[in-house]
């Protein structure tokens, strides 16, 4: 059985323990949600032998939404800074001027 992590952990497959057949999760699956519950763990299903699904519960799922969410605006910011070291953009002041400007132009301001 997996680890348990806390938050701050960072999710790791244990891949001895956490790939496992379809027709083992059919069989055991009140068992697989057990585990999937108590170890915020993902498990991997195969269909003959091919690793298929990827099963998770839906509080690591969110955590996992999260991240990604949070990467996704690390990444934005990390884009904004480099446009702005190359002199790119304008003063915010002026750039919502002009999409007023814009905006009541197409009537929706």
């Amino acid at each position: 059985m997996p680890r348990k992590h806390n938050r701050s952990a960072r999710i790791m497959l244990d891949l001895s323990r956490g790939i496992h057949p379809l027709t083992d999760f059919k069989r055991n699956t009140a068992e697989f949600l057990r585990q999937l519950k108590e170890t915020g763990q993902p498990v991997v299903l195969t269909i003959n032998g091919n690793a298929e699904i990827v099963v998770h519960d839906a509080r690591s799922y969110q955590r996992l939404l999260e991240l990604a969410e949070r990467l996704e605006t690390i990444e934005a910011v990390r884009e904004g800074l480099a446009s702005m070291k190359r002199g790119e953009g304008g003063l915010a002041e002026v750039v919502f001027d002009e999409l007023e400007k814009e905006l009541r132009c197409e009537g929706v301001a």
